[in-house]
């Protein structure tokens, strides 16, 4: 039987366990608590009660084939003027830039073709594909500035060897410093922006002073130990760790907002002018352009060659050509066989006789075959008698 202090201590070794229980389900939830803080402060998704809408496919066919074709081609780009730093006392300053290695121009059917993408501050955007024509930037505020220029590819996808980008300051009145540091890592955003008629839609950056992903690992004297690119698209966040062009769908139709960070490995900005960029990309499923058929795959290899090969010309005659050769005979071959069926048709008579001679000749056939039976011998040598 158990005695009263026994009892006591059964009920305190119940209560000790349940506490311990309690305190376990407490940190359990406080560190689901801290892990689900950690993930969305690193992941930077404003809003987790969405569905994932975007989805990384495959580039279209035809760009992979144009592309083979371009990858001939390593881009050196510079800029003449402004120099570096220079000072203007005036707020237009023309630009003039130079491209070796590379043919720009724009073809005058599909209006596609390679060009630079030349990039004032982060704002304004300007499209070059003859560097004859003048490069006049306008209106400029008084201060720091930068130029950056690169070479894309007719789809806007940028060239990424070696020399394909440059950049440089320059001021307007006077300095204020406000400028990328060019011993930091730098983003470049370049696509998508503007209007669009198709998916996928091609998401592409440019990257300066970003070291290799195994140098940085592996150099201890590296302030950035390994960096990504943080990508937002209407709230929706992912990470890329390659420098390659990403094509996406799902986009919704209407007005889409992209944002661009670049972070370390720690899921911390990289500290730069520019390093985060935001643009505006409006969607419109139902809009024909050039750019949104070559996506769509409604143009041939012959006809899109045209937006990479200057001297390209599109064979259009050749097939054209077969086809007429091909018609006329077509149409002799039916003509003589209706000449060879008219007579026929034309003869009923001939085709009565043949079926009257036939029965004469079966007539006799059978009446020589009578005689030669016994039976009618005897017949006719009665009726033989009979006449005598």
């Amino acid at each position: 039987m158990l005695t009263f202090k026994h009892r006591a201590k059964s009920i305190k070794t119940i209560f000790v366990y349940l506490l311990l229980i309690l305190v376990s389900w407490s940190l359990i939830g406080c560190s689901d608590n801290l892990e689900n803080n950690n993930i969305s402060d690193r992941s930077g998704v404003e809003n987790k009660t969405q569905p994932n809408r975007l989805e990384e496919i495959a580039p279209p066919a035809i760009i992979n084939e144009l592309d083979t074709i371009l990858s001939k081609y390593q881009p050196q780009v510079s800029i003449l003027t402004p120099q570096p730093d220079q000072v203007f006392t005036e707020n237009t300053v023309t630009v003039k830039l130079q491209v070796q290695d590379l043919p720009i121009f724009r073809d005058s059917q599909l209006n596609l073709g390679p060009h630079l993408q030349l990039i004032l501050d982060n704002d304004r955007y300007l499209s070059i594909y003859d560097l004859n024509e003048p490069i006049v930037l306008e209106d400029l505020t008084p201060g720091t500035h930068t130029l950056r220029v690169f070479a894309v590819k007719p789809w806007l996808e940028s060239f990424k060897n070696e020399g394909a980008y440059a950049q440089i300051p320059f001021h307007i009145y006077t300095q204020t410093g406000y400028t990328p540091d060019t011993s930091l890592p730098l983003l470049t955003y370049n696509s998508p922006q503007g209007t669009y008629g198709a998916e996928p839609i091609m998401l592409d950056f440019y990257l300066t002073n970003a070291p290799l992903h195994f140098v940085a690992k592996q150099n201890p004297n590296d302030n950035i130990s390994d960096w990504r690119i943080r990508v937002t698209i209407n709230d929706e966040s992912f990470l890329l760790d390659s420098w390659k062009p990403v094509y996406l769908k799902g986009f919704q139709p209407g007005i889409n907002w992209v944002k661009l960070e670049f972070i370390d490995d720690q899921g911390e900005k990289i500290e730069n002018l520019f390093n985060t960029s935001v643009q505006l990309v409006n969607y419109q499923p139902n809009q024909e352009d050039n750019l949104s058929k070559l996506i769509k795959g409604e143009f041939s290899l012959n006809t899109a060659q045209s937006i990479v090969d200057p001297d390209h010309q599109i064979t259009t005659e050749t097939p054209t050509e077969e086809t007429e050769i091909q018609t006329p005979e077509e149409e002799i071959i039916p003509t003589q066989e209706t000449e060879t069926q008219t007579p026929e048709e034309e003869t009923p008579t001939t085709k009565s006789q043949t079926e009257v001679i036939p029965l004469k000749f079966n007539e006799e056939i059978q009446i020589e075959q009578l005689k030669n039976s016994q039976l009618l011998e005897k017949i006719f040598q009665q009726l033989e008698k009979f006449g005598n």
